[in-house]
């Protein structure tokens, strides 16, 4: 007998509805789409309102002008020469002073090595007052010349001026790059040359000058780039020769209310001839890397013989005309002034007391933006730096990117694109203070990233792995374990943002109102209307407020800042 039986049918049980998980929004993405939308609005946006600008009316009136101009034409060949020139010069100097202080032991060395950072510290407008006072018309020397031995020297308006000022300006970006090249290049591979049979020169020009090549390229690139953007300079010693930066700011003042069509064309120029410069850059220089592992760097050799004396000799010319610019705004700041005449030789305390007690309002405002500027530009470099370097997504290399524009802009460029993009419509920002701190910002940003993200790369990532392992949430983690490890580079960073915002000029020029002047823009003022006792009276305190921060940080609280 068969049995028969169902077959096993399994019902299914019911399965409790899973609860879903809250969505979790990272922190760092949250500031990313902040970071994004912000630099879309006040970096981009500017330089389309001033790309956008040149082609206003529907046409190409600005292009037509420009290139039937011979002005502009003129204007642009003169400012490719002289960035030319200005490279060349301060290369040759930067490569110089780098290889005599890294090669040979002297008296003195750890002071010559620094001697020629100073050049950074004094503002541009304070530099070139100074060589005005010295070799000017009627400078100190100038009419030392002509009264004590009836010899003329010969005007420093123009190219003279220019070719002499602009090299000792720019050179120790040079020199620093260099510098570092020559730490970090192991001499046993130039041993290793001369023991197969070169010589010398033939080890050094072969295997050492290759390896500092792209580092020496890379400063050149910078100081061809700060050339064509120079404003201060240009504007007041390059008298009658057409250069880019002054010309876009006396048609930016010629069109203010009314069509900045010219402006803009002028402004478009800078901007293609800077990214094509960069573009040169990526592609030739940028694409050449040495590495050194584990090498043995100089021994410094005494300087010996008449070849000693004469790289002494030079390198010490180099360094007083670097350093003359601090010597003479020091002296002019205390010398009895009558308009624009300087008794040489009298002593007085009156420049100092006008400017403190009867028009402190530029040094007021100085302090002011620069610190305000100082502190955002600050938080929104640790912001983006941790973003593109510790915290990435998708959106980062956009965002490195976007940032790094302004770097591509002069001061004159970017001012006219504040203005242009701000001066009217949703966002109104002319004859605020607003716009004048965020021209600071914008201008100096990516040089706080780059200290930000240079701190950032040395903290290895396993520390804030640890803390979160630990139970630490990411966020916390990062501001007790990564944060306190930035504390040294964000001051660094700091000081060097506050220096070079409290000597800006060109960009803040262009933005400014009345009754908002920076110490920068009232020397300017006063230069031109002769008043050079009170200029250099404001030039003295402007070089305090930017070497007195440093001495603090590098001798009080050890902070290595040019490192």
């Amino acid at each position: 007998m068969s049995v028969q039986t169902e077959p096993d049918t399994q019902v299914p049980t019911p399965t409790p509805a899973r609860r879903k998980e809250p969505l979790e929004i990272s922190p760092w993405l949250v500031l990313t789409l902040v970071a994004v939308a912000l630099s879309l609005i006040f970096i981009v946006w500017p330089i389309l309102s001033v790309l956008l600008g040149s082609l206003s009316g529907g046409g190409l009136g600005g292009w037509v002008e420009f290139f039937t101009g011979g002005e502009y034409l003129q204007a642009v060949g003169n400012t490719l020469l002289l960035a030319a020139i200005v490279t060349v010069l301060a290369t040759a100097i930067g490569v110089f002073l780098a290889y005599f202080t890294s090669r040979f032991k002297f008296w003195l060395k750890a002071v010559v090595a620094v001697l020629p950072i100073t050049a950074l510290l004094v503002p541009e407008v304070i530099v070139t007052q100074a060589w005005l006072m010295f070799l000017g018309n009627n400078g100190f020397l100038t009419r030392f010349m002509r009264d004590q031995f009836d010899i003329a020297l010969p005007t420093l308006y123009g190219w003279r001026g220019l070719i002499l000022i602009l090299p000792l300006l720019y050179y120790t970006y040079v020199y620093l790059g260099t510098l570092a090249a020559l730490k970090s290049f192991d001499s046993q591979l130039e041993e290793a040359a001369m023991s197969l049979g070169s010589s010398p020169l033939a080890a050094r020009l072969k295997v050492m000058i290759p390896t500092i090549l792209p580092a020496v390229g890379a400063t050149s690139i910078l100081v061809f780039t700060l050339t064509i953007g120079n404003f201060a300079t240009s504007a007041i010693i390059g008298g009658k020769v057409p250069l880019l930066a002054p010309l876009t700011y006396k048609v930016f003042l010629a069109e203010t209310g009314g069509n900045p069509m010219m402006q803009s064309t002028l402004a478009t120029v800078s901007i293609a001839i800077v990214a094509l410069i960069l573009f040169i850059q990526r592609r030739t220089v940028g694409r050449r890397s040495y590495e050194m592992v584990q090498g043995r760097s100089w021994v410094p050799i005494k300087l010996r013989g008449v070849q000693g004396v004469l790289l002494s000799l030079i390198a010490a010319v180099l360094l007083i005309a670097s350093t003359l610019p601090m010597v003479m705004v020091t002296v002019m700041a205390f010398t009895v002034s009558r308009g624009p005449v300087l008794r040489w030789g009298e002593f007085s305390l009156d420049n100092i007391r006008r400017v403190l007690t009867r028009e402190p309002q530029p040094i007021l405002n100085t302090i002011a933006f620069g610190a305000m500027a100082c502190l955002i530009g600050i938080i929104v470099s640790i912001v983006i730096s941790v973003v593109i370097v510790k915290k990435k997504n998708p959106l980062t290399p956009a965002l490195d990117y976007i940032i790094m524009l302004p770097m591509a802009l002069s001061g004159t460029v970017l001012g006219i694109g504040m203005m242009t993009a701000f001066g009217s419509g949703p966002i109104t920002l002319s004859g605020t203070t607003a716009i004048i701190v965020l021209v600071l910002v914008v201008r100096r940003l990516p040089h706080g990233i780059r200290n930000s993200s240079a701190t950032l790369h040395s903290i290895p990532n396993s520390l804030e792995d640890a803390s979160v392992s630990l139970g630490v949430p990411p966020f916390r983690s990062f501001l007790k374990v990564v944060l306190p490890l930035m504390v040294p580079g964000i001051a660094a960073a700091t000081v060097l943002t506050w220096t070079t915002m409290i000597a800006e000029l060109s960009a803040s020029l262009v933005v400014y109102s009345a009754g908002k002047e920076t110490i920068t823009i009232k020397v300017f003022q006063l230069m031109n209307t002769g008043l050079n006792g009170q200029a250099a009276a404001y030039g003295l305190i402007l070089t305090l407020l930017a070497i007195v921060p440093i001495v603090i940080a590098t001798k009080v609280f050890k902070i290595r800042l040019f490192g």
